[in-house]
């Protein structure tokens, strides 16, 4: 998602977007097969799984539901190989670039929807590597509400041992990054501090925001929710300032 945009509209995507992605079941199912398929199906031992479920639980998704996903991940669900993780990448309006990743069980449903999408909202497909060499692939893990003030040395100073590279405050929230192979520990300290790990999935990170005029910037974040909306799109990341 694009993030410190100075339009009012296009920060209104992103609230809608982000409450459009915890409603979905489809989703959040797919979330919790890959985390199972990378690192396990015990939450003990797989802090990105254990922060999907309960990102699953708060969105009220059915218990069964979310054992047949973390099932279908560890290889014992009766589609357990199903799931295939595309990614794509694209030029979207403005010259700003997309990173559009897909979690499906049709590789050419996933491909022609998210075509359509670009094709219908002033968007070009890219070559492999064209646009992902523009940001940086990091662990990110998301702290609703921030770091606590009365403490916030202390936590950092924790953090950064644990691998945490950078740590950056957003308007409701802040991110901790992390090199990718950092990322659970990372998690794990976080949680063991007390704080509430809303997410912790690798990211692509832009190394430089690219500005654009109003008209420009509300194109590619209308062109960034259509993309969202799609069943088989897991995450999109943009470059949009």
């Amino acid at each position: 998602m694009s993030r410190h945009s100075k339009w009012s509209k296009v920060k209104q995507f992103k609230g809608a977007i982000d409450a459009k992605r915890s409603a979905s079941f489809t989703k959040l199912a797919r979330e919790l097969t890959v985390a199972a398929r990378e690192k396990g199906g015990d939450p003990n031992m797989n802090v990105r799984l254990r922060v999907a479920i309960d990102r699953a639980r708060k969105a009220s998704m059915p218990k069964d539901a979310i054992e047949r996903a973390v099932a279908r991940g560890t290889g014992s669900g009766t589609d357990a190989a199903a799931i295939v993780s595309p990614v794509y990448e694209a030029y979207a309006p403005g010259g700003t670039a997309l990173i559009i990743e897909c979690l499906t069980d049709n590789s050419n449903r996933s491909a022609n929807d998210v075509k359509l999408a670009l094709s219908q909202n002033g968007a070009t497909l890219a070559s492999q590597g064209s646009v992902t060499y523009l940001f940086q692939h990091l662990g990110v893990v998301r702290i609703p509400g921030g770091l606590p003030a009365d403490r916030r040395e202390e936590v950092e100073l924790e953090l950064i041992d644990a691998g945490a590279s950078d740590i950056v405050d957003l308007d409701d929230s802040a991110e901790i990054r992390c090199a990718m192979n950092d990322l659970s520990k990372v998690a794990e300290t976080a949680q063991k501090l007390g704080l509430n790990v809303e997410s912790a999935e690798f990211e692509w990170i832009p190394q430089n925001l690219v500005e654009t005029d109003e008209e420009k910037g509300t194109q590619a974040a209308e062109l960034i929710e259509e993309l969202e909306a799609l069943d088989d799109v897991a995450h999109v990341y943009s470059n949009l300032a």
